[in-house]
């Protein structure tokens, strides 16, 4: 499978809209209130997941009724619900990339959560493969070597966010270039720009997080 898509509950507001061409390409995974909300927008996800502590009992009566496998697991677990998605979606369809919406803008403690969640031991191999993306930014995380991103059309900034030290990193083709600089602790090289349609970087250790977004 080339694709994969989850909708987690974040608030409204923070999900871009999704087209119908981009839907019907997708498989999709709905998390607690996520998977509603992409009833509610005509899309029937392939697995519905989550404690459901965010519906009412008439709104899981909906999701049983509408989605076939429907997964309910306790409050009280190791893994968020999100986490959780994330790993079913690696080990039972092998996709290429995983797209997150509705992760993002709520409660901090989620938000951090779904950022730092490629730490988990069980997640770490698959970091390269996963985005989260909401209406303004595009998070994408990338393993030491030398990689090439390209522009999305509406985007104008980008960040180089350090998740953890990071060794030698350097920037080309930006408006604010970097050669071989090394990082002891996570910092957010914040307000980039992008010049051309690509930027290429490069470091040897550690893991960083690329942000691009819009005002």
């Amino acid at each position: 499978m080339r694709h994969l898509a989850i909708m987690v509950g974040g608030p409204y507001e923070r999900v871009p809209v999704i087209e119908n061409s981009q839907s019907k390409e997708l498989v999709w995974i709905g998390v607690d209130r996520g998977a509603l909300r992409l009833l509610e927008h005509g899309i029937v996800p392939k697995i519905a997941l989550g404690d459901f502590d965010s519906v009412t009992k008439e709104e899981l009566k909906i999701i049983k009724n509408e989605v076939a496998d429907v997964r309910v697991y306790k409050a009280e677990k190791d893994e968020t619900d999100t986490e959780l998605a994330v790993q079913i979606a690696f080990d039972e369809f092998k996709p290429e990339s995983v797209s997150i919406y509705g992760a993002t803008g709520g409660r901090m403690d989620h938000l951090l959560n779904n950022i730092f969640m490629i730490f988990q031991p069980k997640l770490l191999d698959h970091a390269a493969k996963i985005r989260l993306i909401d209406v303004q930014n595009t998070i994408i995380y990338f393993l030491p070597g030398t990689h090439t991103l390209s522009k999305e059309q509406d985007k104008k900034y980008l960040a180089f966010t350090c998740l953890s030290p990071v060794e030698k990193l350097s920037i080309q083709d930006a408006k604010y270039q970097l050669t071989d600089a090394d990082f002891t602790h996570p910092i957010s090289l914040a307000s980039n720009e992008f010049i051309t349609d690509t930027v290429n970087f490069s470091f040897i250790s550690g893991m960083i997080a690329v942000i691009q977004s819009k005002d």
